[in-house]
C-alpha cells in the first residue's frame, strides 16, 4: 500500500528553523507527479490546517499562518516533497502530514481532508 513517509521534524525554539521532507513508498511517486502536493498540520485540540502547497511546475500557495515564514517545494527527479520553516513560533507545534491532490495549489489549500494520502506524519515542537 503505497505511504506517504514524511521526516524531519523535531524540537526546536522560537525563532528556530525545520525542514521537512516528504518521499512516497512503494515508488508511488510517479502515480502523483502530476498532483499538487502539499503540507497540512494537526495540532492537539485544533483543526486541522493545510499549510502550503506546490503543483509539478513548481506554482506554490501559503495559508496565512505561514506565509513569508515557510517555502514548500518538491523535486521530482529526488521524488521528495520538502517544507523549509523559519521563524517558528510555539503555535507552529503539531504533527506535520504530506499529501496529495488533482487540484492546483489554492484550491488544494480548501480541500481539507479531501485529499490523498496521509502517513504517521512528523512531529514538530517548538517551545517559547
Amino acid at each position: 500500500q503505497v505511504e506517504f513517509l514524511e521526516s524531519g521534524g523535531g524540537s526546536v525554539q522560537a525563532g528556530g528553523s525545520l525542514r521537512l521532507s516528504c518521499t512516497v513508498s512503494e515508488n508511488g511517486w510517479s502515480a502523483y507527479k502530476s498532483y499538487s502536493l502539499g503540507w497540512f498540520r494537526q495540532a492537539p485540540g485544533m483543526e486541522r490546517e493545510t499549510l502550503a502547497a506546490v503543483d509539478m511546475d513548481g506554482t506554490t500557495a501559503y495559508a496565512d499562518s505561514v506565509k513569508g515564514r515557510f517555502t514548500i517545494s518538491r523535486d521530482n527527479a529526488q521524488e521528495t516533497l520538502y517544507l523549509q520553516m523559519d521563524s517558528l513560533k510555539p503555535e507552529d507545534t503539531g504533527h506535520y502530514y504530506c499529501a496529495a491532490a488533482p487540484a492546483p495549489p489554492p484550491i488544494f489549500l480548501r480541500l481539507g481532508n479531501r485529499v490523498q494520502g496521509r502517513g504517521q506524519g512528523t512531529l514538530v515542537t517548538v517551545s517559547s
